[in-house]
């Protein structure tokens, strides 16, 4: 089977067509170019399953993104579909750490959707904000205000959660190692 004929078949029910969309992906019978080319030209529902399936396979390989991977799922960000922006968020929660250099777009659009009136488009942008601001890159310096004020305006505690825990991590110390005691004797 390839994207379209997966994504058009009438007896796989969705988490079905996202299920074998990333196996498909994981397992190199598609590539991610051919992925990114079907979400494209996908309407909403078609969009938001390709980018789920992205974020499958993004979680359990996240070496698999690309450059033009990052490009997509930031720019879908601001699609109007909320499930789209949903999506698009966790893929980049996935892959962020891979390039911690090309985030600049990314992080405007995930701002920008801290205060989409979506729960769960909310949420996800706290999630891959937070992901962002635990790499401790130069974006710090900007991000931390940010997401403080993001706190301050928030009323959701499942999503302040996420910016709390993200920030205590950065605000801590790393862990020195642990020395071994062994006694000699």
């Amino acid at each position: 089977m390839d994207i379209q004929t997966t994504l058009a078949d009438k007896n796989l029910k969705a988490k079905a067509k996202v299920e074998a969309i990333a196996k498909m992906l994981l397992d190199a019978q598609i590539s991610l170019a051919e992925l990114v080319r079907a979400a494209r030209g996908s309407k909403d529902k078609e969009k938001g399953t390709c980018i789920e399936a992205l974020e499958f396979a993004t979680r359990a390989r996240p070496e698999i993104a690309s450059p033009d991977c990052l490009d997509f799922v930031t720019e879908a960000l601001l699609d109007e579909a909320p499930r789209v922006k949903w999506e698009s968020a966790k893929v980049v929660r996935n892959i962020a750490h891979r390039f911690p250099e090309r985030l600049v777009e990314a992080i405007k659009n995930l701002r920008a959707n801290s205060t989409h009136e979506g729960t769960v488009v909310r949420w996800s942008a706290a999630g891959a904000l937070g992901a962002i601001v635990e790499l401790r890159t130069t974006h710090n310096k900007e991000l931390v205000p940010v997401l403080q004020a993001i706190l301050e305006r928030e009323e959701d505690q499942a999503i302040k959660k996420i910016y709390l825990a993200a920030l205590r991590r950065v605000a801590l110390p790393p862990r020195p190692a642990r020395k071994v005691s062994g006694k000699s004797g």
